[in-house]
Order: structure tokens, then C-alpha cells, then sequence
């Protein structure tokens, strides 16, 4: 069993010279497949490059581009050369993206043509490449003095590896560096929802306490298969579906396509993983898609107010849930939001294979997980072993305060930001997550809301806007809201389905009888003092970050 002091390179050499065989990574749609073999092969390759350009430990590769094998294979090669990759959201605008390029001081960048199409190579001074993710084929560099050119070493690259390996690469080949376990390996830029991002300085040690988790989980395992369709820049797809994958011996099919249901739909169907890692996002939209009007009909709500026919029904669409999922998965973990709670308690009554799972990039990311079949509904997990938290409230089991967390997973702190890792780290090491909830006795932890967007009031009583969208999102006509605090009470403000809107041929003027009935059903659900006065339509898209989550401080 492989413990959460290991070495977190070595973890990686050994999977990589045991699976040599099996097949590691494949891109959806397409035939071709690499083995571990080919994959130990390809780092080795990027090593020598780095070599020979004189890249040092330490330093820093930004990486920015869709989910694919060569994305993946970057990645891998910068860590286990004891370097520091910055991988960067493709949804970042060019501005934001080449501050953060410049922010955390790369000196390499690898990304695709298309994005780097809307870069300005001078507004990067300390970037000495440019490398395609496409073709590897150099797109810029700048001359520095003393070093070696990265267009020669590229060029040579293919005739110095073979007479390093003249013998053919072998498993015996496979040898990473020795890493201190509080060296930086990732700084993983937040797309936080308060206008600014800040660069998470994630550890060795850090990375080890996730994979280690999911090694002991058996989330994943030798021969196993895994479809990644959340993008790997973001800490939860890049933990659980590359590096816990990799460092067991799975077979990943990585899904660069935009993730339109349908599409990614046939994809599980054909891939049938084992493990769906999973946002509430995707399970929302089929339930309000596909299930809602299944069970509104009036014969089935007729049927399922008859004893045992319920039942029958239920298991009719568990069944076709699970084979819209492939039909080979274990569970399916849902995390980097809320899931909504009226879908959560249909998937629990259904005896849906589901679990919720906690997280934030700060602790890269896993901070608490259950296994589906110990799963309590309405919690986010266990607090993980190697893991401790704790409620800023007088009584932790009924009254909210803000969740702690502290131990092996929490990050360094936020690079080049010392006084902001002060705000958020106090002390005695706690990390100060700014979600409110509760915990029980067992370390099972209960979200309630973001500690920043909770509101107090008139008569002193929290208010937790998302509990009240979670309730708002699932009526008629309701795509997204957000409730803010207008004037003395709460208005929501909503974001239409449009797309049902037309095809029920209503326009904008009929939605405000519509939403006057939301407006009143959603009162009659909520407590007197989360009622709302008023509901506003919005023609657009609420602004989002891109995790897509609503810069909600642009609609205050």
C-alpha cells in the first residue's frame, strides 16, 4: 500500500515501468493509442529538451490549451522533472491569460495555435518559447544571451535522443528526480468569483495526499477506464482524472470537445468508465431535461402515488440513468459546486450510485469524499484521513459558522501574494475556506453557502442565496438566478430558458405572469425571511468565470 509520505515522482516511475504495456491515454474519436511505455517515452523526450535548453528545477512551463494527450504529456514531464507547471483554463481571455503568464514568471509556454493566435508574443517578456501543442513546432522565441536556442534543440532533439538511449528507452530508463516534498509543482491560477485571480501554490506533498487518497479509494485501478471531460487545467478534473489515473495504470479517453450533452453522452456510452467524475451541471440538466418531464406527466404522477408501482418506476429510470453513463461505473462523484437539492433527493430516492464530494483548488482539491453506499444526503463527504476540519461556531453540529480545513492537502499559499495568504491562513494553519456549514461528530461536513455572499436579515436570521436558486432554478422557465439583497428585502434575478421559451412559442411579456406564479410557489418553500419580493429577466447569460461559475459581485 503506498503511503502518504511517498515520494510523489516515484509514485509515477513505478506505475509507469509496471504498466508499461497496458494503454494509457487515447483522445475520443480517434484511433490512435498510447501505452505507458509510449508515454514514459515522450516525458523522456521533454526532459532532454528541457535539458537542453537549460531549463532548471524550479522553473516555471505555463500550459495553456483544450484536454489532450499532448496536454497531458507536458504536463507530466514538467513535474517529474522537478519543474513547475502553471496549467492555465483555455476560457481565460487573451488579457487575463497573458497576465498570468507573465504573474507566475514562465519561461516556457506550450498552447494551441488558436489561442496563441490572439496573444501578443511582446506583451510576454519573460517567455523565451512558444511551443504548439498541436505539432510541438516552436511558434516564438526570444534570444537570450548565453542561452541555447530552443529552435536548435528542437531540431536536434529526435538525433540526441536516440544516441542517449541508443540501446532503445526501456523501463530500466524510468528514473525522476528526487523532490523535496514542500517544492511548488503546480501553481493552479483560481478563476474565483470575487474579480481577481490568485496563483495556489500547490506542493509535492500536496499532490501526494490526493493521489494517495484516491490509490486507497480504489477510484481507480490497473486496467480500469476513465472518460476526462472536465478540463485537467482545473484542479478536480486534473487530479482525479490524470494523475490519480496515471498513477495506477487506467486507460483514459480524453474528451477535448466541447462538452455538449449529446456528445459527451455517446462518448460514456461508448467509453463505459468505471469512475464518472462529474459536475452538478451535467446531472442538472438531465434531470430538469429528461426527468422532470417524465415524472410530471399525468400518469406517471398518478403511478407513482401507487405503492410498489413507485418503485418499479424509479428502478426504470435508475436503469436508464446508468446506462445513459456508460453502465460499467462504480459511482459517479459530484463535485466543483452544489449539486442542486431537489435533484440530489430525486438521485437518492431513485438509489442512484452518486456521491457528493468537497473541494477547492487551495488543497488541490479534495477535502472531503464517502463512498456512494455510506453517503449521507445533503452532506459533501467525510473529512478525508490525512485531512482535519473544524466549524468557526459555538455549536458545529446545528448553528453554521465557516468550515476550516488544515493538513497534508492544504497549499503552500498564494504566490507572490503573501498578505492575502495571511487573510486566508491563520496561525495555527487553518485555512480559512469562506464556506459556511456544519459537520458531525464523524467529520461529515454540510454546506449551507459562500460565507461572502450570505446575507443577514432585518431581523438578524442568515440567508444563504444559494439554498433559495437551488429552489428557483428547478420552476419553469427558469434556466439560471441569483438572489441579491435590493433595497430592504430579495430579488432574484433570472435568466430565462429561452430554448423552451420558443419551443412553446412564448415570448418575454408571457413569462411575467409565469414568474409571478414561481415568485409565489417559491415563497410558499422557503422560511418568511428568505421570501422574495420581486423576480428580474436578464436577455443574457449571467457573466462567468471560466469554471463558469457567476461573478456574482457584478450584480449587486
Amino acid at each position: 500500500m503506498i503511503s502518504y509520505q511517498a515520494d510523489l515522482l516515484d509514485i509515477y516511475a513505478r506505475s509507469f515501468r509496471s504498466n508499461w504495456d497496458l494503454p494509457a491515454l487515447t483522445e475520443y474519436g480517434s484511433s490512435e493509442v498510447w501505452a505507458y511505455s509510449d508515454l514514459a517515452r515522450r516525458i523522456a523526450r521533454v526532459h532532454l529538451l528541457y535539458q537542453q535548453i537549460g531549463l532548471k528545477k524550479g522553473d516555471k512551463v505555463a500550459l495553456v490549451g483544450k484536454n489532450s494527450a499532448t496536454w497531458v504529456m507536458i504536463f507530466m514531464a514538467t513535474i517529474t522533472y522537478g519543474a513547475t507547471i502553471v496549467p492555465i483554463l483555455p476560457d481565460f481571455n487573451a488579457h487575463d491569460a497573458q497576465h498570468i503568464i507573465n504573474h507566475s514568471e514562465a519561461a516556457i509556454l506550450f498552447v494551441n495555435k488558436n489561442l496563441w493566435e490572439t496573444y501578443d508574443f511582446d506583451e510576454l517578456p519573460q517567455i523565451r518559447a512558444v511551443v504548439s501543442l498541436e505539432d510541438r513546432q516552436l511558434l516564438a522565441e526570444r534570444t537570450v544571451e548565453g542561452a541555447p536556442s530552443v529552435e536548435r534543440a528542437i531540431r536536434n532533439l529526435t538525433r540526441r535522443f536516440r544516441t542517449r538511449y541508443s540501446r532503445g528507452f526501456t523501463r530500466e530508463d524510468v528514473k525522476y528526480t528526487r523532490v523535496n516534498p514542500q517544492d511548488v509543482c503546480i501553481i493552479n491560477y483560481t478563476s474565483g468569483t470575487t474579480g481577481f485571480s490568485k496563483g495556489v501554490m500547490l506542493t509535492c506533498d500536496n499532490m501526494v495526499g490526493n493521489v494517495v487518497y484516491g490509490i486507497h479509494s480504489r477510484l481507480h485501478f490497473e486496467g480500469s477506464r476513465a472518460l476526462a471531460f472536465l478540463p485537467m487545467a482545473h484542479a478536480y478534473g486534473c487530479t482525479f482524472d490524470m494523475l490519480v489515473p496515471l498513477a495506477v495504470g487506467t486507460f483514459i479517453t480524453i474528451f477535448g470537445k466541447p462538452p455538449v450533452p449529446k456528445l459527451l453522452m455517446n462518448a460514456l456510452a461508448e467509453v463505459r468508465p468505471n469512475l464518472v467524475i462529474c459536475v452538478p451541471l451535467v446531472l442538472e440538466k438531465i434531470y430538469r431535461k429528461q426527468i422532470v418531464p417524465m415524472i410530471t406527466r399525468r400518469a406517471i404522477r398518478w403511478a407513482l402515488a401507487v405503492p410498489f408501482l413507485d418503485n418499479a418506476i424509479y428502478a426504470k429510470i435508475r436503469n436508464r440513468l446508468v446506462d445513459a453513463f456508460g453502465g460499467r461505473f462504480e459511482e459517479v462523484i459530484i463535485g466543483g459546486a452544489p449539486l442542486n437539492g431537489e435533484v440530489e433527493a430525486f438521485l437518492h430516492q431513485i438509489k442512484f450510485p452518486f456521491t457528493v464530494g468537497y473541494g477547492m483548488t487551495e488543497c488541490g482539491p479534495l477535502i472531503s469524499h464517502t463512498p456512494w453506499r455510506e453517503f449521507v444526503p445533503t452532506s459533501c463527504g467525510r473529512t478525508l484521513p490525512n485531512m482535519e476540519s473544524r466549524i468557526d461556531s459555538p455549536d458545529p453540529e446545528n448553528t453554521p459558522g465557516e468550515i476550516l480545513v488544515r493538513g497534508q492537502d492544504r497549499m503552500l499559499g498564494y504566490y507572490k501574494n503573501p498578505d492575502v495568504t495571511a487573510e486566508v491562513i491563520d496561525r495555527d494553519g487553518w485555512l480559512h475556506t469562506g464556506d459556511m456549514g456544519t459537520r458531525s461528530s464523524d467529520g461529515t461536513l454540510f454546506i449551507k453557502g459562500r460565507y461572502k455572499t450570505m446575507i443577514l436579515s432585518a431581523s438578524g436570521q442568515n440567508i444563504y442565496p444559494e439554498e433559495i436558486e437551488a429552489k428557483l432554478n428547478n420552476m419553469p422557465y427558469v434556466n439560471e438566478s441569483l438572489v441579491v439583497e435590493r433595497g430592504k428585502g430579495l430579488t432574484a434575478i433570472v435568466y430565462p430558458d429561452y430554448e423552451r421559451m420558443d419551443a412553446d412559442h412564448l415570448t418575454v411579456s408571457d413569462m411575467k405572469p409565469i414568474m409571478e406564479q414561481n415568485r409565489a410557489e417559491l415563497n410558499r418553500l422557503v422560511a418568511p425571511y428568505e421570501r422574495i419580493e420581486a423576480i428580474h429577466l436578464i436577455p443574457h447569460e449571467f457573466e462567468k468565470t471560466p469554471k463558469k461559475s457567476i461573478k456574482r459581485y457584478l450584480y449587486k
